[in-house]
């Protein structure tokens, strides 16, 4: 039956192929999302805008706690999980 199965989904390899692809790079993307090394740098970025006025108290406040809930899932390895962009 497998094999019968496989000839008959054949005409699907390249969509099946292409999905597995996007699982990829969405994997990779979410892997980098909560890194914590990408998180802190972003932090670090946020606060030198605070500090040079590009930014509000309240918008800093807001970014960073993003920031801090993207590095809490990356601190527990919830990365690449299917806890990442769906949250």
């Amino acid at each position: 039956m497998g094999l019968i199965s496989e000839v008959l989904l054949l005409p699907f390899a390249p969509a099946r192929g292409s999905a597995w692809a996007v699982r990829q790079v969405l994997r990779e993307a979410e892997r980098i999302y909560y890194d914590p090394a990408t998180v802190r740098a972003e932090l670090a970025r946020l606060e030198e805008k605070l500090e040079a006025g590009e930014i509000t108290e309240v918008e800093y406040d807001r970014r960073e706690d993003e920031l801090l809930d993207r590095l809490e899932i990356g601190m527990r390895g919830g990365a690449g999980t299917g806890e990442g962009t769906a949250r």
